[in-house]
């Protein structure tokens, strides 16, 4: 339960809030929907090829790139149009054709925002993400519904005092930095961080009253937006909630086990695993006491396994065929017979008789 500002009444916390916070979908939707906001670009079409230029041919000892014609100049008999040339056209000229925008299944849209969701919810991811709300009383920070009727800017500012977010807000203020690069020119002339979201039921002025205070953005719960909740693919946004805000959490994203009213056959998606302690669990005792002891490896000095060669090695034939043993034995022990028995039957020579050797040296 979380208490209201000024207030006594109490809301559950919505379900939305404890959903599963996968960083890989975040992330992986982000980069994908944030290239449907860019403005298509390229090259002149007649960049590099606004000069009258034809190649020598062969013959004449030089590449046969075309080349200016005239004489008189500097820049008759330069090369031209070629990528590789001076004042040439590029590579592949860009066109504006090119495939700019990126479809995203519906299915992990709303994954990536249910998760950016509940990272909102834990103090931690917000504070890691870099948001001044060390003296915010609790987060998720739910404000009354009288809020969105607030016009003016220092009202705005007085109830970001009250409520202890106003440093994020001066953060944003001394963040500001003048852009590095060309952007300078193109109407992006500074840069700073992100502040506050503040998320409303229904506009009776409260976009008005906070849209000038630097870094803090608004938007409408039935229309939150990724690249909001988000920023940058990075999880945990502090978002204020407005109490009419908060409580059509439920109706507009469902629960676990409750489809939304406004998403047709939409659940929440479930955790693939209830606790992600995984070491915790495997060196349980209810885990350790079944499994089979770890098998005896021999490694090398890196820690990797050692694969021998069973042909070559007789520790690791021995443990391939037990029977080798026995079959090595008893070769030996044959070719040690023969052996013996060679040895035995063997006569020593006679001499040559003398009609042999008469025969031999007959003239």
């Amino acid at each position: 339960m979380l208490s209201i500002l000024s207030s006594t009444s109490s809301l559950t916390l919505p379900a939305v809030l404890t959903a599963p916070i996968r960083l890989d979908v975040v992330q992986q939707v982000h980069k994908s929907i944030a290239k449907n906001k860019r403005q298509a670009y390229s090259v002149s079409e007649k960049a590099g090829h606004q000069t009258s230029a034809e190649s020598w041919g062969t013959g004449r000892a030089v590449a046969r790139i075309p080349r200016v014609g005239g004489s008189g100049t500097h820049r008759s008999g330069q090369a031209a149009f070629g990528n590789m040339c001076r004042g040439g056209r590029m590579f592949a000229p860009t066109k504006t054709w090119r495939k700019w925008h990126v479809k995203v299944n519906q299915n992990q849209r709303r994954f990536a925002v249910v998760s950016a969701l509940a990272a909102s919810a834990l103090p931690a991811l917000v504070l890691a993400r870099g948001h001044r709300i060390e003296q915010v009383e609790e987060v998720p920070l739910v404000i009354p519904s009288s809020v969105e009727k607030f016009s003016k800017t220092k009202e705005a500012v007085a109830l970001l005092k009250e409520l202890g977010a106003h440093a994020d807000v001066v953060k944003v203020s001394n963040s500001r930095k003048l852009r590095a690069g060309k952007g300078k020119m193109r109407n992006r002339r500074h840069r700073q961080r992100r502040g506050p979201l503040v998320v409303y039921g229904e506009d009776a002025g409260i976009a008005k009253a906070f849209r000038n205070l630097p870094g803090v953005e608004v938007a409408n719960v039935r229309r939150l937006n990724l690249l909001q909740l988000a920023p940058g693919g990075h999880l945990g946004r502090f978002i204020i909630w407005t109490e009419s805000a908060f409580a059509l959490l439920d109706e507009i994203y469902g629960t676990f086990d409750k489809a939304s009213v406004q998403k047709k056959d939409y659940f929440l998606p479930t955790s693939k695993i209830t606790n992600p302690d995984v070491t915790r669990i495997i060196n349980s005792d209810e885990i350790q006491s079944i499994v089979r002891p770890a098998k005896d490896v021999e490694l090398n000095a890196r820690g990797r396994t050692i694969k021998k060669n069973p042909l070559v090695n007789k520790s690791a034939l021995y443990r391939l065929n037990p029977y080798a043993k026995t079959q090595k034995a008893n070769e030996l022990a044959r070719q040690k017979a023969a052996a013996g028995a060679r040895k035995k039957g063997s006569k020593k020579p006679k001499a040559a008789g003398k009609e042999f050797l008469a025969t031999l040296f007959a003239p």
